[in-house]
């Protein structure tokens, strides 16, 4: 199915044996020699950064598995995971994803299955006494037009944006789980809240995936067949704020583990979530412009008006994050769709597109 990246569960348990944690994480705060943690969506995008960030510290145990060795929208299947399995902590990465297309034309299966997900999930540890949780969300969660840049306040402030709606509705519901648990229950789940992503291992499928993972595919399928043009849905003018994935991992990890009092003293007990973005936004038009550069394409861009563009601008505050935990990408937009291209180039016959 579209978009589908979970992928943990029964048994596949590993080691992680290279590096240590290093000074990124503000002199030593990572606190989890000897923890076996679980991430749910190793096989996706942030997933896969998440396990390739985990692994750096190597006193921890990472469980993976696939989602034929467990379906997350199934609840027995989940709750037994968790009894016959020691875990310490979970990385809630697991979703189903989209772009606008996919949105639009799936919005049963979007809801449905990342409400189950989330609900599964998160109850499962609780009822396990797993006391430390991670859930991973999205941008999506605040209103269409809500102030820029979007504050962690901005929830539930306003309409959201219809073409993906569902979607959102689902990930809200996995923040106010995570709320709930922690105020009825006082559990430590928290909540990331990252803006548009990007990177290697995403869905570059053209009708299913994000913008920069779509236009990517289109730019290497223009220049394959030595097109004239690029169609770009829209007018361009939608602007968008991009974080490469593996920033995103940095900065959850170092969220995940920020001591309980320095948290708690930040976040309100009716809320659970951090913004990670740039700080920065750039419109659709340079974005493709910027491709153009990154891929050597010659050719022009149309913009179709006729398609949806979604949200008109949307850049997150980021200013809790940089107080919490002195947050700050490392990795520019150039260079990082620099890295994705020549990735994609490398792997496009393995990956979704």
């Amino acid at each position: 199915r579209e978009g589908w990246v979970s992928g943990w569960g029964g048994g596949e348990v590993s080691m992680c044996k290279s590096g240590g944690v290093g000074s990124a994480y503000q002199g030593g705060r990572l606190r989890m020699s000897g923890k076996r943690i679980d991430v749910a969506g190793h096989k996706g995008m942030v997933g896969r950064a998440l396990v390739s960030e985990l692994s750096k510290n190597s006193n921890i145990e990472i469980v993976t598995a696939s989602r034929d060795q467990l379906d997350l929208t199934n609840q027995l299947a989940v709750k037994q995971f968790f009894k016959s399995h020691r875990v310490d902590e979970v990385y809630l990465a697991a979703a189903k994803v989209g772009g606008i297309h996919a949105n639009n034309t799936l919005p049963a299966s979007f809801i449905y299955e990342n409400l189950m997900i989330s609900a599964n999930v998160i109850n499962a540890a609780h009822e396990s006494d797993i006391n430390k949780l991670l859930f991973l969300g999205s941008s999506c969660i605040y209103p269409k037009f809500a102030e820029q840049p979007i504050k962690e306040s901005s929830l539930l402030s306003g309409a959201l944006e219809p073409t993906n709606e569902p979607y959102a509705i689902a990930k809200i519901a996995g923040i106010k789980l995570c709320e709930s648990f922690n105020r009825q229950y006082g559990r430590d789940y928290r909540s990331v809240m990252p803006t548009n992503l990007y990177g290697p291992y995403d869905n570059f499928e053209l009708n299913g995936s994000h913008v920069i993972p779509a236009l990517i595919n289109k730019f290497a399928q223009a220049k394959q067949n030595n097109a004239s043009s690029v169609n770009i849905w829209g007018s361009g003018r939608a602007r968008r704020e991009f974080l490469h994935v593996s920033d995103l991992a940095r900065g959850s990890i170092q969220i995940a583990n920020l001591p309980n009092a320095e948290f708690d003293a930040a976040i309100p007990p009716m809320s659970s979530h951090i913004n990670m973005g740039t700080g920065t936004d750039c419109s659709i038009r340079e974005l493709a412009e910027l491709l153009c550069e990154v891929t050597e394409f010659k050719g022009r861009l149309d913009f179709d008006t006729s398609k949806p563009e979604g949200t008109p601008v949307k850049r997150l505050d980021v200013s809790l994050a940089q107080s919490l935990i002195n947050w700050k990408p490392s990795i520019s937009l150039r260079d990082g769709l620099s890295s994705t291209w020549e990735w994609f180039q490398e792997n496009s016959n393995n990956c979704r597109v």
